[in-house]
Parts: C-alpha cells; structure tokens; sequence
C-alpha cells in the first residue's frame, strides 16, 4: 500500500509538476512582456528630460568675462567687418560720429532728460532703423530711433510731430555704425508741452 502510495504520488505529482511548470514559464513570458515596455517607457521618459534638462541649460548662455569679451572683441577687430569698422573710427566722419555718442553718454547712463528739437521727418535714405526721426541735442545732430512699429497704435502720438518742435527724451542706449552719419539714439521716452506722447513698454518678463 506504501509503495503504491508512492506510486501514485511519483507519477502524479511528475504530472503535475509539468502542468505547474508550463503555466509558471508563461506567466514569466507574460511578466517580462509588460515590465519591458516600461522599461523602456521609462528609459525614454529619463533620456525626454535629461534632454529637456541639457536643453535649458544650454538656452541661458554663461556671461562672458571682460577678459572673453576682449578677446571676442579683438577676434572680431582681425574680420573684414571688424578691419571696416575700425578705419570707419579713425576716420574723420567716424571720429566725428563718436564725439557725439560721448557727449550725451552721461544723461544715456543715467536716463536722464535730453532737450531735443526735431529737424527732420525722415531718416537719411537707406535706414534699416524702423520708425524715427532726426532731432538735434546740443548743436549736434542724432538719429532718435523707435524700432520697427507694429500693427498697434504704438507710435500714433509720435507720427503728430513737426520740424522745430521741442521735445523732451530719454534714452538707455546710444549705439553708431560705419553705415550711418550720425549716432543712434534708442527712444524709450518723448515729452512735448508737458505731455507725454511716446513710454516703450516695458519687455515682456522684464521689469
């Protein structure tokens, strides 16, 4: 009876353990079917924002040094622009044009006022300037620039102005280019009888 006991389970069990093993070798197949593509989901999702991460580090550049920006400044001065630039300095229109820049550079500096009397409706034929006109600050003449106008009413107030009127301005830049006569002044601000008729808005997420 014992050995038929055995018997039984011998035989039974090796039957059983076969119908065990089958389905426990599929149930694995089934596991690793599922946990591969999450897997690989995740890996994607990883690499998707590591490159999001490099991404946005790389989009907000490192200030260079003054050192670096001296050696720009001096590789650039060895290009042909650079070579073009630099006689334009020397010579007597462009020594002329940088005295200007540097007699208005304090009140740029600190945005302060400038007086300033139009002189002319028009930029000197071939400006890429956008919108602007010519004013005269001090005896010496200047470009007083607003940029290109947009479909909004941003320089309605401005296009009111007449040869002789006398205008209170504001800049934060002066800038100067072998193309041009005359030096640039970036208009951020035009008052004309105690009225203001042009305020740049302020850059979107500046101050």
């Amino acid at each position: 009876m014992k050995n038929k006991k055995n018997a039984l389970n011998g035989s039974d069990l090796s039957g059983d353990r076969s119908m065990l093993i089958k389905p426990a070798k599929n149930m694995k197949k089934v596991i690793y079917a599922l946990i591969l593509p999450l897997v690989v989901v995740s890996g994607l999702v990883f690499a998707i924002g590591d490159s999001k991460n490099e991404t946005s580090k790389k989009s907000i550049p490192k200030p260079l040094s003054a050192a670096e920006m001296k050696a720009e400044r001096k590789r650039w001065e060895a290009t042909p622009d650079g070579i073009k630039f630099k006689k334009w300095e020397a010579s007597p229109e462009g020594k002329k044009v940088l005295v200007s820049a540097a007699k208005i550079s304090n009140q740029i500096s600190a945005s302060a006022n400038m007086e300033a009397v139009v002189t002319s409706l028009s930029l000197p034929p071939g400006s890429r300037l956008g919108f602007g006109v010519m004013v005269r600050i001090n005896g010496d003449d200047y470009i007083l620039s607003f940029g290109l106008e947009n479909s909004g009413n941003e320089f309605q107030q401005l296009h009111s102005l007449k040869v002789n009127d006398k205008i209170i301005i504001k800049s934060h830049s002066v800038s100067y280019a072998p193309k041009y006569s005359y030096p640039i002044v970036s208009g951020n601000y035009v008052e004309r009888d105690s009225k203001i008729i042009y305020k740049r808005a302020p850059r979107k997420g500046g101050c």
